[in-house]
Formats: structure tokens, C-alpha cells, sequence
């Protein structure tokens, strides 16, 4: 059923049971007046009728509880007098739990699936808290009756928790205050209004029971924290309030902002400042494909009406460039930049020795707080005959001195995309082998076949479904669909994803916790299983991405620095990213493939870059961009462009999420022209044009009619 027939359903029934409630002036009998004034009868046909009773009552008070009915303080009350304590407190339990959990099943049946489409990022933060300690919660909210009964039933019904689950705490937290009640209503003749029943006394008495259990769950889990610690003897002070182990993005930024608000920082490096980003990822590669870029652009100088003879390409000079932009920004993450920050720079290998000592160098330091950046490497799989092969990864890569002629990629990723292109374009024969169905497969089938297809055009080898199985000599022997294949090649790069750097420091030593995935698990204020152990980058994931680095070091560092006193939780809400191939594929949030898998309804927007002027003027009128969008809303779920300038594009929608702006903002905004960013505006107007007010038009058509 859909979410909207599952409104009208909940509409219905809300009406049902309100005009059901005034009609029958069910007011009137769910009165302490009333209950008093007949009491005496209801008590005598009960002793004389008493299964038929106790079944009539009991379904009275589960169809009450379960259609949120006003009166259920009355109906306990009533079955103390007419039952007794006993006999009635357990009838009265049973009732409530069983219509609290009916009241439960319809909010989870009408109401979950708009609510997760509505709160999609908030509710995955709440499923999660449910998750973790959402039993303590209800029990606490159950034992406090001034909280309503039925607010807590429909609220818990939104989330993931068990109807099993729900059913027990409930019954168990429900029970002190029915016994309360029943045991008033076998005194009815002293109760004079309802507050008699539960006075000041009762209430705070209720009320630190509620609290109670969250008391006990705090005072638990700082014993479980303060145990990971008993083998450790905590110094009586500390040389510094951080150290960083690791001197890439992640660990740049705590240290920058760690000096920056006069906290005491110490950065380790035990290779090259700047880390894989500077020396041997994104800016080499980035550099490289400027490189290839310019033969391209050369090659087709002709249809700019510019004759010219075919590039030839220096090899040799065009690593040397590499080499000279990598020389260029080094001063930005160097030694001597973070020293004047009044950052302690160690050049060394780290060893954590205790959650508060960390060895360098023969020198130990000590300090309040540690954060892990320490980055991944690229992971090297166990395929026969690799280790008698000169392989090459993204860290090698750089020191080739000679254009490979045959080069094999392992890989349909980002980096094996961007490298085959590359290649491609300076003169290699390039092959991509990719276990998959398909290249970039994380993005929608339309941006994978748009991907190949350019690849093939420009003269790259793809192997999709060919699985590699081991190396003799100068082939590498796949198995495909056809069979056993052998593809020649002069140089091989394994770009087959990274693996995180965790061995080697102290980790497995004291006992940090790991992922499945080997990433370091944190919480999501990045601690480890030591509260002051914190980990960001791409040792902790769940991003790979020197942007996402950074985010993570700012709440690693400033919750580090300020914890308890106050604490961020890490913000994954709208994180862009970006395949620098030519066109650049670039995302923020969700793609149609994602959208599916996770159930979540959706429209969808396109706009065709072939019809953007300046496009059209640069001969970059290939690509899209593809929104989407809540359904009949202009919320944005996410966005993928495939175009020039891409990354550049994506900005703008990656504020927009951040702001909660939908895409009438973006089309209410002045774009620059001719510009790429007026695809942006575009695709906004193409949504708009979509989802226009048919039945509004017609009205403001015969408005200008009348004034014709």
C-alpha cells in the first residue's frame, strides 16, 4: 500500500473514533463522576457474571489503548474496584501492553514509511540510538505516567525497535504505575478527582524511577569505559592536550586546528608530510591528467579551427612537472609551516604504548588525547605469479620514467578510470580488467555505460566480468565469460581499492576495536572503545576522500579538546565526491541505485548539458545532470552530474543539502552567463516544469481571459 493510501486509512480511523467518541458521549462514561455514581452496579454484575466480565472489559480496554482513546486512567481505576488488586492489576497489564502494542503495529504500518522519507537523514540517527539504547529509553519513558502512554506507543512505532521488544519493556515499565492506579480505584470512595491519585510525592517518586535507569546506563557505561583502561596508569599530567599520528589531510587539520585554539599539539610523520593526498594521490594524479588533458585537446585542435601538427609526448618531462607541482605545494603541509603554527613536529614512527603515551624516536610522549590518522595503502590481493612481476600502485606510479606500452589496469574504480584515460591519452595501450559487470559500478548504470562508451571511442581496451586469476611472463591470464583469456602487457597497476593502516603502531597492543572492513570503529564522535582515542580518514571510513578527512579531523579535534564539556556528532549528511575522468562524474547524496535498494520513493530530473550555451561554445556539450528529488517535492536526495566541471558544479548542490534548500531556491537565485553553473539553474527549471500546478493554470488562464 502506498504512504498516501496509508494516510487517508489513519485519517479515517482518527475520524471514526473521534465521531464514534461524541456520539456515544463517550466522555460521559469515561468519568470519575460516572464511574462513581454506578460503581456499586457494575461491582455486583461483575461477582455475578465475572468471565463475561473480565473478557468485555479486558477487550474494552485493549481496543481503548490501542485507538488512543482518552479514559484509560478511568478504565484502571474501574478495573480495581470491580476486581480487586490482584485480579485486576494483571488483567489491566495484559490489556494495556496488548493495546499498546496494537497502537505500536498501526503507526508502524501507516505512519513509518513517510516519516523515514520525510527525517531520512535525522531518522538513521534516531534508528541508531534505538538500536543502541532504545529499551532503556522507553522503559525510563514508561515509568513516568506523566509522559501519555499513547504518544510513547505511536513515537516507538516509528522506529526500528522489535514489536517483541516494545511489548516486554512495556509491560514491565507500565506495571508500577497500574498497580498505583488499581490499588486506588479499590479505594474509589476517597478519590475525589483524578490528581488524588498520583500527588506530588507519588509523582516524584515515579519520576526518579523513570530517571533511574538512565542513571544506572551511564553509570554502566562509564564503567565499561573506565575498564578498558585498568591496565593502563593514567599520568598525573601531560605534555600535550594531542597527539596525531599521521601528517595527511586528517592529520594536518587537527593539528591546525588544535594550535589554532592554543591547545598543545604534537604531529607525527614517519614518511612525507602531506601524506598519499600530496605525494602520491591527489595531486599527482591530478597533475597528470592536466598533462593528458592538454595532448587531447591538441589532437582535436582542428574542429577549433586550429591546424597543428600531432603532439609528441616527453614522458620523462611530463613526471618531472609532476614532480615540480608536488614541490610547489609541499610548503603548504611542511615541517617548517606547522612549527610556526606552534605545532610539535616529530619525524618518526609512532608506537602507542597506553591510551596516553605515544613513542617517538626513543622519546615518550604524553598526552590528554590521541588522534589516529594514519591513512590506508593499496591493497595488493593474492593473485598467482604477482610477486614475480615489477607491479606497480598508486603509491609507485610516480617513479615510472617511461610511457608503459602495454598497460594493464586492475580495476573500474576511480583511480583505475582516471589512470586508464590518462594513459590512453599520452600514447599507452591501455587495458582496463574489472571483475564487475561494469566500470564505476558505486554510480547508476546510465553513468557507467556513458563512461565506457567514451572510453572505447578513445581507444581503451575494457574487460568487464573478467576476473584476473595469475601472471606468466608478460600476460596476465583472466577468466571471463568465454573461457581463459590472456591479455599482453609491459607494465601492470593494481588500483583494486585501499586497505587501512592499522598494524605496526600500538593498535592490536593496548586493544583498539576494528570494523569488519578493518577500519578502525568509532562512535559518532569518532572515538574508539578509549574515549580519548579518536580516529579520522581513511583509517576510519566510511569515506576514502581527502575532503572527508578533513571534516572528521575537525570534530576528532575539537571534540578530543573539549569533551565533556561539549561534543559534536560527525555530519555525513551531504558528502560530494568526484571521478576526475573527461567528462568528470561528481555525486553528492543519493543515486537511483541507492534510492532502490534502500525503498526510498523519488523522482527524478534531467538535464542535458548538450543544451547549455556555454557548452555549446567550449565543444563540452556532452554530459547531465540528474536530480533526485522527495517525491512531489523539490527537497533534493541527491545529485550526479556527468559534464565538464563537474566538481565545480556539484558545490552548489551540496549546499543546498546542507541548508535543507530545495530547488526553487536554485532557480530563484542569478546564475552567471553564459556559465556552466546555469546547468544547475536549468536542471531546477526542468523539475519546476515538471511539477507545475496544472489546476492553478487553468484558473490564472481564464483570470487572464476575464481581463482580456
Amino acid at each position: 500500500m502506498s504512504t498516501k493510501k496509508k494516510l487517508v486509512v489513519l485519517a479515517l480511523i482518527v475520524l471514526s473514533v473521534i465521531v464514534s467518541y461524541n456520539y456515544f458521549d463517550l466522555s460521559n462514561y469515561l468519568s470519575l463522576e460516572f464511574l462513581k455514581q454506578n460503581a456499586n452496579d457494575l461491582n455486583a454484575y461483575a461477582q455475578s457474571n465475572l468471565f463475561i466480565s473480565l473478557t468485555t472489559f479486558f477487550a474494552v480496554y485493549v481496543f481503548a489503548t490501542a485507538l488512543s482513546i482518552p479514559g484509560a486512567a478511568i478504565l484502571t481505576l474501574a478495573g480495581g474496584f470491580i476486581f480487586g488488586l490482584w485480579k485486576g492489576l494483571v488483567l489491566i497489564s495484559f490489556a494495556s501492553t496488548i493495546g499498546a502494542s496494537l497502537a505500536f503495529l498501526v503507526s508502524r504500518f501507516v505512519l513509518q514509511d513517510w516519516v523515514k522519507e520525510k527525517f531520512r537523514n535525522k531518522m538513521k540517527e534516531i534508528e541508531k540510538g534505538i538500536e543502541r539504547e532504545g529499551k532503556i529509553y522507553l522503559l525510563s519513558l514508561r515509568l513516568i505516567p506523566i509522559f501519555p502512554f499513547f504518544i510513547i506507543n505511536l513515537a516507538m512505532g516509528l522506529t526500528p525497535m522489535k514489536l517483541s521488544s516494545f511489548y516486554w519493556v512495556s509491560q514491565l515499565g507500565m506495571l508500577p504505575g497500574t498497580f498505583v492506579y488499581v490499588n486506588a480505584g479499590t479505594q474509589l470512595s476517597k478519590i475525589e478527582k483524578l490528581s488524588d491519585v498520583l500527588n506530588p510525592t507519588i509523582l516524584l517518586s515515579f519520576t526518579l524511577l523513570g530517571i533511574f535507569p538512565i542513571i544506572a546506563n551511564f553509570i554502566l557505561s562509564w564503567v565499561k569505559q573506565r575498564k578498558v583502561y585498568r591496565n593502563y596508569k593514567k599520568p598525573s599530567n601531560f605534555d600535550f592536550n594531542i597527539v596525531a599520528i599521521g601528517a595527511g589531510s586528517a592529520g594536518l587539520v587537527t593539528s591546525y586546528i588544535a594550535s589554532a585554539v592554543k591547545a598543545k599539539v604534537a604531529l607525527v610523520e614517519k614518511h612525507k608530510m602531506g601524506g598519499d593526498c600530496l605525494n602520491t594521490g591527489c595531486v599527482p594524479s591530478k597533475a597528470l591528467i592536466k598533462s593528458s588533458k592538454v595532448v587531447h585537446e591538441i589532437r582535436k585542435s582542428e574542429s577549433f579551427g586550429i591546424s597543428s601538427s600531432a603532439p609528441k609526448v616527453e614522458f620523462k618531462t611530463v613526471m618531472n612537472r609532476i614532480k615540480d607541482v608536488i614541490e610547489k605545494i609541499e610548503p603548504h603541509d611542511s615541517i617548517e609551516r606547522y612549527t610556526s603554527l606552534g605545532v610539535d613536529c616529530f619525524q618518526g614512527e609512532a608506537k602507542i604504548l597506553s591510551p596516553w603515551e605515544v613513542k617517538v624516536n626513543g622519546e615518550i610522549l604524553r598526552t590528554k588525547n590521541i588522534v589516529i590518522a594514519t591513512g590506508a595503502r593499496p591493497l595488493v590481493p593474492p593473485i598467482q605469479g604477482l610477486d614475480n612481476i615489477d607491479f606497480l600502485t598508486s603509491d609507485t606510479l610516480w617513479d615510472l620514467t617511461e610511457l608503459p606500452e602495454e598497460f594493464v589496469i586492475l580495476g573500474g574504480g576511480p583511480i583505475g578510470c582516471e589512470m586508464a584515460q590518462a594513459f590512453a591519452r599520452l600514447g599507452s595501450k591501455v587495458t582496463i580488467v574489472e571483475k564487475g559487470d561494469r566500470l564505476m559500478k558505486v554510480e547508476d548504470t546510465e553513468v557507467s555505460e556513458f563512461i565506457q562508451k567514451k572510453f572505447k571511442k578513445e581507444g581503451i581496451n575494457i574487460l568487464c566480468n573478467h576476473k584476473a586469476v595469475g601472471f606468466e611472463k608478460d600476460f596476465l591470464i583472466c577468466e571471463g565469460p568465454e573461457g581463459e583469456k590472456k591479455v599482453s602487457f609491459s607494465k601492470v597497476l593494481l588500483a583494486l581499492g585501499r586497505a587501512p593502516n592499522v598494524k605496526g603502531f600500538g593498535l592490536e597492543d593496548i586493544g583498539v576495536k576494528l570494523d569488519d572492513n578493518k577500519t578502525i570503529s568509532t562512535n559518532k564522535y569518532l572515538q574508539t572503545n578509549f574515549p580519548n582515542i579518536y580516529a579520522c580518514g581513511d583509517v576510519a571510513g566510511p569515506y576514502q576522500f581527502t575532503h572527508t578527512a578533513s571534516h572528521q579531523a575537525w570534530y576528532a579535534s575539537v571534540n578530543a579538546l573539549f569533551s565533556p564539556f561539549k561534543k559534536f556528532k560527525v555530519d555525513y549528511s551531504a558528502v560530494p565526491w568526484c571521478t576526475f575522468v573527461d567528462p568528470e562524474v561528481a555525486r553528492v547524496g543519493l543515486n537511483e541505485q541507492e534510492a532502490l535498494e534502500k525503498g526510498i520513493e523519488f523522482d527524478i530530473t534531467t538535464y542535458g548539458l548538450g543544451d547549455l550555451d556555454r557548452a555549446i561554445a567550449d565543444s563540452e556539450d556532452v554530459g547531465f545532470i540528474k536530480a533526485l528529488t522527495v517525491k512531489g517535492k523539490d527537497k533534493i536526495l541527491g545529485v550526479t552530474i556527468v559534464g565538464t566541471h563537474a566538481a565545480d558544479l556539484i558545490s552548489e548542490f551540496t549546499l543546498a543539502m546542507n541548508h535543507n534548500l530545495g530547488l526553487n531556491k536554485i532557480l530563484g537565485t542569478i546564475h552567471l552567463y553564459p556559465s556552466y553553473p546555469e546547468a544547475n539553474k536549468f536542471l531546477a527549471g526542468q523539475w519546476k516544469n515538471e511539477n507545475k500546478p496544472e489546476g492553478l493554470l487553468k484558473v490564472v488562464e481564464k483570470f487572464h481571459k476575464l481581463r482580456r
